[in-house]
């Protein structure tokens, strides 16, 4: 059997799903854009999307809820200037497509003369990052059930504290198709996976929580056993470990935080200020600052979508473009922003393949994929023990930032308390207050330990959300301010 080039087969599968059943060919898509640039607009394009998903929870012992949903729709766009035009519709039709492209070509009054020809169609370049499986096919409904049940199993038998399990099991299958006025077709497709766990303990009447799971773009027999027991592990003991927590101390202090997911904080305080369309408006902290020290030596941030398998990565953004490996911070210098298309023209430089929409009824703009800071060469041992008194955060919850100001707010969900080196207690009710620019000019030690998320990151933004990674390795940052309960 002859196989096609990957980019050539995702192109195809889309057009199966998207375009055929419909009636509809690559002359329909050339006609709707005509349409729009029958208008003088800069940009123009037609996002279709298709998606599968399903999700199982447990709760109790047993599985209570069970959903599955499909949807599918086109959503139409034209730009002119800093002006955005867009309309959508859950109707694939040539009718639906050009009654969209002349209600959103109206975003410029001045009509062109004569007919205007899109481009002949080019498939956009694009990568193979990982297989274009439907994971809601890689396990029956009987296993997803049984695998749930495994959780609950496992988690109870750790500790006689376990006093509550809860899981679900979460399974996207996406297919998108990318048309734009310059002639580009590009496609993707997209699975997405995730189990969590979150367990209850109790003790002499207190009860704490502990959570962990992890996913990817891949099928779910991702999900061994040994996967599974790794999940269960880290919330059963984070639920043991918060049972035996104290109040945490206040005041401005040294503050530790561990490898992986602690690059939220990376994420939330530094990555949303670093977007395009906050440096174009000047609303960011970061505005005009490229070529600038914004970070102490040795700090280097990036945005990588091309990592194989992760929950961030792309293929091509929702725009069309590659997905990229962009350096945002070097050794401490600013370099650069995350750019959509729009932003990126309007700012003279380079899309960056991070124009993301949280589907065909929303428009793209600057977001991250997996934004990460590469490690140092410190024994992250090392730097636990440089602590003269200050906190140790592993694991966060919720957080806020201003990007205007850069300011953050984040809730340590595992924390211990260090004195001379030595990790005495662990702590609950931890905040870290601080400001992103500022955080970044006081890391005095970075570990050699980096590590990316297991893979459960979703960030929001205006009201849009899509999935993210993020990592770090074991940093030490000076003078945080930590809000307490002590």
């Amino acid at each position: 059997m002859i196989s096609r080039e990957p980019t050539i087969e995702r192109l195809a599968q889309a057009k199966r799903l998207l375009l055929t059943p419909f009636g509809l060919d690559e002359t329909h898509l050339a006609r709707a854009l005509s349409e729009i640039k029958a208008h003088q607009v800069d940009e123009a394009d037609l996002y279709f999307q298709y998606t599968r998903s399903e999700g199982w929870s447990l709760e109790e012992g047993i599985v209570k809820t069970g959903s599955f949903s499909i949807d599918q729709g086109v959503g139409v766009r034209a730009v002119s200037g800093e002006k955005t035009a867009f309309a959508y519709s859950d109707d694939i039709s040539d009718a639906s497509l050009l009654d969209a492209a002349r209600t959103v070509r109206t975003i410029s009054s001045a009509a062109q003369k004569g007919r205007i020809k899109v481009p002949s169609p080019k498939i956009a370049k694009a990568r193979s990052l990982y297989n274009g499986v439907d994971p809601i096919s890689t396990l029956d409904s009987a296993a997803k059930v049984a695998l749930l049940g495994k959780v609950e199993k496992l988690a109870r038998a750790k500790d006689p504290r376990v006093a509550q399990v809860m899981a679900g099991l979460a399974s996207e299958y996406d297919v998108v198709m990318v048309a734009r006025a310059d002639g580009t077709l590009a496609a993707d497709v997209r699975p997405l996976v995730r189990l969590s766990v979150t367990v209850i303990a109790e003790q002499k009447g207190r009860r704490e929580v502990g959570s962990a799971g992890g996913g990817g773009r891949f099928g779910l027999a991702y999900f061994d056993d040994v996967q599974i027991e790794k999940y269960v592990d880290e919330a059963v003991h984070a639920a043991l470990t918060n049972l035996e927590a104290r109040p945490a101390p206040a005041g401005e202090m040294t503050v530790v935080l561990g490898p992986g997911w602690p690059g939220i904080l990376l994420h939330e305080a530094i990555g949303h200020g670093l977007e395009g369309d906050f440096n174009r408006k000047g609303s960011s902290a970061f505005s005009g600052r490229v070529g600038q020290r914004v970070a102490a030596k040795g700090v280097t941030v990036l945005d990588d979508g091309t990592i194989a398998d992760r929950r961030g990565s792309l293929n091509v953004d929702d725009e069309g473009n590659t997905s990229q490996r962009t350096v945002l911070i070097e050794d401490g210098i600013l370099k650069g922003y995350i750019q959509d298309a729009m932003n990126a023209r309007l700012m003279g430089v380079a899309p960056t393949g991070n124009g993301r929409r949280e589907s065909y009824a929303h428009i793209p703009m600057p977001r991250m994929t997996n934004t990460y800071m590469p490690g140092g060469d410190k024994d992250p041992q090392e730097i636990v023990a440089s602590i003269k008194k200050g906190l140790y955060a592993t694991n966060f919850g919720g957080g806020q930032v201003d990007i205007t100001s850069g300011k953050f707010v984040f809730s340590a969900s595992e924390a211990y308390w260090v004195e001379n080196g030595k990790i005495l207690y662990p702590v609950k009710g931890a905040t870290i207050v601080g400001s992103g620019p500022e955080c970044l000019k006081r890391v005095s030690m970075i570990g050699n330990d980096m590590k990316l998320d297991s893979g459960v990151g979703t960030c929001g933004k205006e009201g849009q959300s899509v999935p993210v990674g993020v990592g770090q390795p074991t940093l030490r940052i000076d003078g945080l301010t930590v809000g307490g309960t002590a």
